[in-house]
């Protein structure tokens, strides 16, 4: 993945949406609550008002006036510039076209799971599961929220996450079908080895068992 000179992806999506019209970090900030993106990013202002300082000294935003509403301190409108698109651009771009080096906690998990032994395994993956049928639930209603207030376009990065989620929870039930029904091949010796601490002296037992 490229070095970049803002990488935290808050800036991402600040370039995202000044792309659209000059605005203040309120403003920011409210529009992508309203857009559901603090899902995907969580807005701090302290965060988000260094996000905004870094970008406008790197060049991708520049402030073009202050406002004051009321009582309330002055707001400095950002724009983005010509840099800034760019960036946007060459950003989403890797991000849509560049498979991600960092596997997932998940997987890292899995491959360590033997020492858990077959029954804590089956308790952690049954509360795994009901954890991603909740979490799918609620990017359903999440989707069915913001459907109304703007185009598909824009919200495909929520039907992905749905789609990821539920793919990942088939992918959990079926393995624990297999746990829990004992048609796991191998299933016996990794009890065996969990309860005793020794290994069979073939390790095709692991394979070849029934």
């Amino acid at each position: 993945m490229k070095r970049r000179k803002v990488g935290n992806m808050l800036g991402l999506a600040v370039l995202s949406v000044v792309l659209e019209r000059p605005m203040h970090p309120y403003e920011m900030a409210a529009l992508l609550k309203r857009r559901g993106k603090d899902a995907d990013l969580p807005i701090k202002w302290g965060s988000l008002y260094t996000v905004v300082a870094n970008l406008e000294k790197h060049g991708f935003i520049e402030a073009v006036e202050s406002v004051k509403d009321g009582g309330r301190p002055e707001r400095t409108v950002y724009r983005i510039t010509p840099a800034g698109r760019a960036e946007f651009e060459d950003w989403v771009r890797e991000l849509v076209g560049t498979l991600d080096p960092e596997p997932p906690r998940f997987r890292s998990g899995l491959s360590m799971m033997g020492v858990l032994g077959p029954d804590q395994a089956i308790n952690e993956l049954r509360r795994r599961l009901g954890r991603l049928e909740d979490r799918a639930g609620k990017q359903r209603a999440a989707l069915d929220r913001l459907r109304p207030l703007m185009p598909r376009v824009f919200l495909i990065e929520v039907e992905y996450d749905i789609a990821m989620t539920e793919a990942e929870a088939r992918w959990v039930r079926g393995f624990l079908d297999e746990l829990t029904s004992g048609s796991l091949p191998g299933t016996q010796a990794w009890r065996r080895w969990y309860e005793t601490g020794e290994l069979p002296a073939d390790l095709g037992e692991f394979v070849e068992e029934r």
